[in-house]
């Protein structure tokens, strides 16, 4: 699992995403973490580069896990930090910390595909893209993301 993570954002609870068993709902959780994911495509160039070429991320797999309840009022920091970078995907990594505990709430993981949305394929990961993951992970000139 990665250790680092180099996008954060910080997150209110709202009072809407608590359920009826006094906690935030697991939906939330992963609305956080898409929050976290296009903060970071957004820094990496991806999203620009998507608008320009019809060629962006998509999302093939993700999951969380749960470690401990949140509840209003409080906030959050969502962490997110790519571990595996591929051809054509790579392997983001997220973290839900309580702001006012210090707690890790929940991590979690999402694999993205690079994809050609006007053919309707997989595509490679565009080279600036992969370059500018590499910087903001703080490997560069490296070959891939242990």
């Amino acid at each position: 699992m990665a250790t680092r993570y180099p996008c954060r954002l910080e997150l209110a609870v709202q009072w809407g995403e608590m359920d009826a068993f006094g906690h935030v709902n697991n939906l939330t959780y992963f609305r956080w973490f898409e929050s976290g994911r296009m903060d970071y495509l957004r820094q990496v160039g991806y999203l620009a580069h998507m608008e320009a070429t019809g060629q962006g991320p998509i999302l093939a797999h993700t999951e969380c896990r749960f470690r401990a309840p949140l509840a209003w009022p409080d906030g959050v920091l969502v962490e997110t930090g790519v571990e595996e970078l591929d051809v054509d995907r790579f392997l983001m990594r997220y973290r839900v910390t309580a702001l006012s505990s210090g707690v890790v709430a929940a991590e979690g993981s999402g694999r993205m595909v690079s994809f050609d949305y006007r053919s309707g394929g997989k595509c490679p990961l565009p080279t600036a893209v992969r370059e500018a993951i590499l910087r903001i992970e703080g490997r560069e000139g490296g070959p891939s993301v242990p």
